[in-house]
């Protein structure tokens, strides 16, 4: 298994791993957050995505894609 993204808010996890599962990625998510008891405790290791090991490459190229139509799209800044 390999870390694919780290993220600093479930939400946008969550998002991630949304458009990995539509393109066929299994993936699942990892934080340290004493099971939701301590969130504070997720902000200093951030949420990982990880993905099978053999995906790797083509969960970047996903996210990446994601990420550049986000871009585009004006929802994010340069």
């Amino acid at each position: 298994m390999a870390i694919v993204r780290v993220f600093s808010n479930e939400l946008e996890a969550e998002v991630a791993m949304s458009a990995l599962e539509a393109a066929g990625i299994e993936c699942i998510m990892r934080r340290d957050d004493c099971c939701g008891v301590q969130p504070a405790m997720g902000l200093t290791t951030g949420i990982h995505v990880i993905v099978p090991d053999e995906d790797l490459d083509a969960a970047t190229e996903v996210l990446d894609a994601e990420a550049e139509e986000a871009v585009d799209d004006g929802a994010v800044e340069n």
